[in-house]
Formats: C-alpha cells, sequence, structure tokens
C-alpha cells in the first residue's frame, strides 16, 4: 500500500507541474528515475551496468526499439487501460507502450497543442480514424482527447472520405469560416492528388505529422507545403512530432524549430560517444518525458536532429535502425549480464 500510496503522490506533483503548478524538473526526472528502476526489472537489470546517476542528463535511456522486445511498464501489464502500438507492418513486430492510466498522457497534450494550434477555438477536420476505430493509435487518441466537439473525422475503415472532405471545405470557404486541419503528410498528399483548388478563409491552419513510413511515394516538405498554399490557400502549417513511445508531443514554434514545454527536456546526442553533441551539430534525439511516468521516462529515439543553445531542436530525419554508444536495452545484451 506505501508503495501505491507513493506513486499516486508522484503522479500528482507531476499533474501539477503538467499544469502550471509549482515543480522542479530535476528533482522530479530523479524521482521518477528511481521509481522506474525500482519498478522494471528489465531497465533495473540494465542501470545496474551504468554509472550512478546525479542528474537528469545522466538518466539511462531506453531506445524505442526496447518497446519491441520487453513491457516497458512499472506495472502488471494485464492492468493496462490502454496500449498504443507503432506502426509495424504486424501486430507482432510493433513496439507496444502500455498505459496504467491515460491521466498524464491526456493532461500533457492538451495545453502543448492550444498553444500552438487552437487560440481561436477554430473548428477541427482531422485525416485520421476516430479513437474509437484506431483504439491502438496514440495520434487517433490523442487528436481525440483535444479535439473539440465541433470535429470531425475523416478517415473510416482505413480509408480517406474524400468526397465528404471536400464537401466540408467547400462549405468551410463559401460560410467564410477559418478551419484547423490535422492529418499525417500521406493523408493530405492523396487529398492533394484529387486535384481540387480551395481558398480557405485567412486564419485557417493546419497540423502535418509527417507519416510516409511503409507508403510507396513520399513528398519532400517543401513541395508538401506548397501543396497546402496553393490547393488550400494555407500559409500556416505546424509540424508535430510525437510517437508511440512518448506521452508528450513536440510542435513547431519559431520556424522547424521544435518547442520543448516544461515537463520535458530533449538531448541531442552523438552516437558514437554516447555523449550530448554541440549545439549546431547533428546527433540522434533523445527525450525525457516526465509524463512516462509509468513507462520509461527518457526514450533514445532513431530521429535525427540539431539542438538549440535554448533547449529547443529542430529535427533533420530518420536514421532507422541507428544506436548509441552505450545505450543498448536488448535480449541479446541481458542475457550477457
Amino acid at each position: 500500500m506505501l508503495r501505491v500510496s507513493l506513486s499516486t503522490e508522484l503522479q500528482q506533483r507531476i499533474l501539477a507541474f503538467i499544469n502550471g503548478g509549482a515543480g522542479d524538473f530535476e528533482s522530479l526526472a530523479l524521482e521518477v528515475f528511481a521509481f522506474q528502476r525500482e519498478h522494471n526489472a528489465v531497465y533495473r537489470a540494465y542501470c545496474d551496468r551504468q554509472p550512478p546517476v546525479k542528474h537528469w542528463p545522466a538518466i539511462p535511456a531506453v531506445p524505442t526499439s526496447a518497446f519491441k522486445e520487453f513491457a516497458i511498464t512499472c506495472f502488471p501489464v494485464a492492468e493496462a487501460v490502454a496500449e498504443f502500438h507503432t506502426s509495424g507492418t504486424t501486430r507482432a513486430n510493433a513496439g507496444k507502450h502500455y498505459f496504467k492510466t491515460l491521466e498524464l498522457y491526456d493532461a500533457a497534450s492538451v495545453p502543448n497543442f492550444r498553444a500552438h494550434l487552437r487560440p481561436e477555438n477554430l473548428p477541427m477536420l482531422i485525416l485520421t480514424p476516430t479513437p474509437t476505430e484506431a483504439p491502438h493509435s496514440s495520434l487517433a487518441h490523442m487528436l481525440g482527447v483535444v479535439a473539440g466537439d465541433d470535429a470531425e473525422f475523416f478517415v473510416e475503415n482505413g480509408t480517406l472520405q474524400l468526397e465528404r472532405l471536400q464537401r466540408r471545405l467547400c462549405e468551410m470557404q463559401w460560410q467564410s469560416q477559418p478551419v484547423l486541419l490535422i492529418g499525417t503528410a500521406f493523408a493530405f498528399v492523396h487529398l492533394f492528388d484529387a486535384n481540387m483548388t480551395f481558398e480557405l478563409p485567412a486564419g485557417s491552419r493546419a497540423m502535418e505529422t509527417g507519416g510516409f513510413k511503409g507508403r510507396s511515394r513520399e513528398v519532400p516538405k517543401v513541395e508538401l507545403y506548397r501543396l497546402f498554399r496553393e490547393r488550400l490557400g494555407i500559409d500556416h502549417v505546424v509540424n508535430e512530432y510525437g510517437m508511440t513511445e512518448l506521452s508528450t508531443q513536440f510542435y513547431d514554434g519559431a520556424g522547424s524549430i521544435k518547442d520543448v514545454p516544461p515537463w520535458a527536456r530533449v538531448l541531442v546526442i552523438n552516437p558514437a560517444t554516447g555523449q550530448p553533441a554541440a549545439v549546431g551539430q547533428p546527433g540522434l534525439i533523445r527525450v525525457f518525458d516526465l509524463a512516462n511516468l509509468w513507462s520509461s521516462l527518457c526514450v533514445q529515439t532513431e530521429d535525427l536532429g540539431v539542438a538549440q543553445a535554448d533547449g529547443r531542436f529542430e529535427i533533420l530525419g530518420r536514421v532507422a535502425g541507428a544506436e548509441v554508444r552505450g545505450c543498448s536495452l536488448n535480449a541479446e545484451s541481458l542475457l550477457k549480464s
């Protein structure tokens, strides 16, 4: 009972911090690390081979590939209220992120989204399935959390409902109603391929999440954003960076530079040394996410980025199969321990 009450109390303090209350990232991160090391045997075995941790940047990272091999949890998987999957070709090789509660995930999703995308409370047209149709999609869940009552989803049975979407875009144009369009880059390309042109009212904006993985056709970002302007009349386009293994999303602030909310930190790691890369030098993105209390605070991605002097970062692309020196949490390395 004592352990349960301590973890509940820690979660409440993280929730308060996310909601703008008092708190200190350093002390909360070290508490979360201690909690996860105690309650996840796989992570503990890994941490036992690492140097002592005195400050948050030294917390051992869990690579995204480990979510395919282990249940990265601090609770029995049978108690999970949600299970999000990565976009593997089959369920068997997909990474899985289990949630004891979605309270932290939902709390982290709302303020960040509103600050970057919905200050005027625009109606939302969403080019993804609903959370009900895609219960294992973290993106669908996040959009369900931030969506208002007037939000509409336009993917059904894996298919973009193009005619219905085009009809709604026409109505928004005729009514002079600014709108917020949200979807994966691939979904927007499907819309643009229909060769219809709209002039959506001033104040309209769009959010794209990338999302060409496993597709036969990719469109460069510059070309994609040109199509937003030419086919929809939208100049304000924001890229969202998120992943199944995290609970926090990151959005463009100035240009393509990603803002980092107070409850998260991002380091760019030199893969050859395992140490932070110099500001302006490329490396692999490592995320520290307090909202990941019940899984892994520190996640090592396979995404290439560049750190800014103020803690923000820019994404350069993906390096499939990338591994950072000294960051190997897999079945083979644990069997050797």
